[in-house]
């Protein structure tokens, strides 16, 4: 293992019996540890302070504090704490709010063990991860489909090409031999021109609208 100290996994969710099933999908992850759980999202603020995890499974719907108000506060107090929202809905609104409070990856909660310990793992990489229901509730309309990505510059297209493949700035920085601080400007550049925020709803237009050759 290149890493042997365990990524730190936050639950929260309002429901004991989904908290016990999440848990029970991770239990067995020696490179996963679940440091504690959380009923809503200002118990998952104040576990955020104490316990300092590295990711956190965040229901959306919950009372007191609900997961993208706490996701944004979470996002803001403590930049390099990881969100994965973990939602039973895919409902556009509700996973362009949640993005945008700050969250790399957008699951639904019919996701397998497997699969949700390899999205800790990504996420924890800084590599987005949403769910292919998430992807097509982000389908722009047809209008804005039509000119969504035409000002991409070559370059800017070989860098979105990457993103999309997980690859990090310094990652993307070593395959196409130029400076992290130009890959930032690029990156920036390209968020600009797709009026986005975030480099996982990028990666999701880019997807959905085939903006780059697979």
């Amino acid at each position: 293992m290149e890493n042997s100290v365990p990524i730190r996994v936050l639950i929260v969710d309002d429901h004991s019996m989904v908290r016990k099933g999440l848990l029970a999908f991770l239990r067995n992850r020696s490179d996963l540890e679940v440091v504690a759980e959380a009923r809503n999202g200002q118990e998952a603020l104040e576990l955020c302070r104490q316990l300092h995890p590295d990711v956190i499974l965040m229901d959306l719907v919950m009372p007191v504090l609900g997961g993208v108000a706490a996701t944004r506060q979470i996002r803001t107090s403590f930049p390099q704490v990881q969100v994965i929202a973990l939602s039973s809905f895919s409902e556009k609104e509700l996973i362009q709010d949640v993005l945008q409070a700050g969250a790399i990856g957008y699951l639904l909660k019919n996701v397998s063990g497997d699969e949700l310990a390899e999205a800790i793992r990504n996420v924890h990489s800084r590599r987005p991860i949403l769910a292919a229901e998430a992807l097509q509730a982000l389908v722009k309309p047809i209008a804005a489909e039509a000119s969504l990505g035409k000002d991409l510059t070559r370059r800017e297209k070989e860098v979105l090409a990457l993103l999309v493949k997980g690859m990090s700035n310094p990652e993307i920085a070593v395959a196409l031999s130029i400076s992290r601080a130009t890959v930032k400007v690029q990156v920036s550049s390209i968020l600009s021109k797709l009026g986005v925020s975030r480099r996982a709803e990028a990666i999701s237009l880019a997807m959905e609208h085939r903006l780059i050759q697979q």
